[in-house]
């Protein structure tokens, strides 16, 4: 297994972000923000810099973290923007030599409302269209978006999207319901990371790797943790992974300093770096 990770939430800064990646000894950067803004983002003249510091230091970028399709925007927001996300990242992607985009499968509707899923089918055949065309490979993770329903949700897109790949995050699933399979009483239980994966597995080209507790509720935000200390089965999935020789990448997406969905005046970057780098340490520790 070769390890990257989500290096904003060591720094804003892409020399931050570069240094903690150093500090790791890994080769890899999971490239998502920098400066505040997401890659794709950037202007022209900002990502020939970051190209460059990349290309000095020696780092390779293994997946674009674009926010196509994120739990930010509703199946309702203008597909123009998506498509020019699309546009702006296909080039930059080739200039890295990254092949892996992340992609996501809109907000989550309101449970037992419209989900107005062919729409969001249609959506995501042409975004998967548009990459493969150019060569790159497009990978759903399975966050707060409706692919993230559950792991049939998930496959479901796998059978309405050809050419699309997935990103499974062990995290995600410990704090969000699992739609596909109602209680007696009507509710729903939090979803099994370690189902989930078995029930993907065959389709995954990527990995995160957070950990956390299940929230008290589903609007609250859960308490992250270092992997292997939550609800997770961050362990389990790994030694699944070393069992099927699983040779692909695997990104640390801690959150445990709350960067990610913390207000830029709230962050504590020292913090914020420290963790980082404690989580890459404790990763590759039980990796083994």
């Amino acid at each position: 297994m070769r390890l990257t990770g989500f290096a904003d939430e060591a720094g804003a800064d892409l020399a931050t972000q570069i240094k903690a990646t150093k500090e790791l000894g890994w080769d890899y950067i999971s490239a998502r923000g920098i400066d505040g803004k997401n890659i794709h983002d950037l202007s022209d003249e900002a990502f020939e810099t970051v190209a460059g510091q990349l290309a000095d230091a020696g780092i390779k970028v293994a997946e674009f973290g674009s926010l196509i399709g994120t739990w930010a925007k509703s199946i309702d927001t203008d597909f123009d923007i998506t498509l020019a996300e699309v546009e702006r990242a296909i080039p930059r992607m080739q200039q890295l030599g990254t092949d892996i985009v992340r992609v996501m499968s809109y907000a989550q509707n309101p449970w037992g409302t419209d989900q107005n899923e062919q729409e969001r089918f249609r959506r995501l055949r042409e975004i998967t269209n548009r990459f493969t065309d150019a060569g790159l490979t497009t990978a759903h993770e399975n966050c707060m978006n409706w692919g993230g329903f559950s792991a049939d949700h998930t496959l479901r897109l796998m059978e309405e999207v050809p050419g699309m790949m997935l990103i499974f995050d062990t995290g995600n699933p410990a704090f969000q319901l699992d739609r596909s399979q109602p209680n007696e009483d009507g509710t729903f239980p939090w979803q099994d990371s370690l189902e989930f994966y078995h029930k993907v597995k065959e389709h995954v080209v990527h990995i995160h790797i957070k950990d956390c507790i299940n929230p008290v509720a589903v609007d609250v935000e859960p308490v992250y943790t270092y992997p292997g200390e939550g609800q997770s089965e961050v362990k389990e999935i790994i030694a699944e992974l070393k069992r099927s020789n699983y040779e692909g990448l695997v990104a640390i997406e801690p959150h445990v300093a709350t960067v990610f969905h913390a207000k830029a005046d709230e962050v504590d970057w020292d913090q914020c770096y420290n963790s980082y780098v404690k989580y890459g340490k404790d990763l590759e520790s039980l990796i083994g």
